[in-house]
């Protein structure tokens, strides 16, 4: 007779997302998943698969809590100058909120493993496309009620966006100060006007 899993699996896999996105893939250990998530090496195995089937069940945790929730603000924002500084006002403090900057997860997981494997490039540009997309759609509507600047295309301003975003949160994982964070963000918002 099988054994009933006694622990809460969302849970767990909460844990593994914050322990890749600190750690890494390649920094995280069996050990490290063990001793984090509290759960047997057997448990952890039966449950979630191997290491990297672990890894990329929490890239894709991460793309539906953290990515979705801001294509969602973009999708109900009334007010597209608002939207767009609360994004890097958010970029910003949760990166400085945090003791060490774990930066982005899934820019973290481009960089480490995308280049090396096809399945995590295929997420991470997934997850890049769907907020371009929605930043696409936000300037767009920017521009067509006069409030960004019809200097280029949205959706090369949408790229920019995105592209400032990405490096926000490199650039406060190798250590820059709010300073630094505040100018990026003031030259990328004079672009759009």
């Amino acid at each position: 007779m099988a054994r009933t899993k006694v622990f809460d699996q969302e849970a767990v896999l909460n844990k593994a997302m914050n322990l890749f996105w600190e750690k890494g893939y390649n920094g995280t250990s069996a050990q490290d998943l063990v001793d984090e998530l509290g759960i047997s090496r057997s448990s952890l195995y039966d449950t979630y698969g191997d290491k990297f089937q672990l890894f990329k069940r929490a890239l894709t945790k991460y793309r539906e809590d953290f990515s979705a929730a801001m294509i969602n603000m973009i999708d109900t924002s009334d007010d597209v100058e608002k939207t767009v500084k609360e994004i890097f006002t958010h970029v910003i403090t949760t990166s400085l909120q945090q003791k060490f900057s774990k930066g982005c997860f899934m820019v973290n997981s481009s960089v480490e493993l995308a280049p090396h494997h096809l399945e995590v490039a295929e997420m991470v540009n997934a997850n890049m496309q769907d907020i371009e997309d929605a930043l696409f759609r936000l300037i767009k509507k920017g521009q067509e009620a006069g409030k960004f600047s019809k200097n280029h295309t949205p959706r090369s301003l949408a790229r920019y966006v995105f592209n400032t975003i990405s490096g926000l949160r490199v650039a406060s994982k190798s250590g820059a100060d709010k300073k630094v964070l505040d100018d990026v963000v003031r030259v990328t918002l004079s672009t759009l006007k």
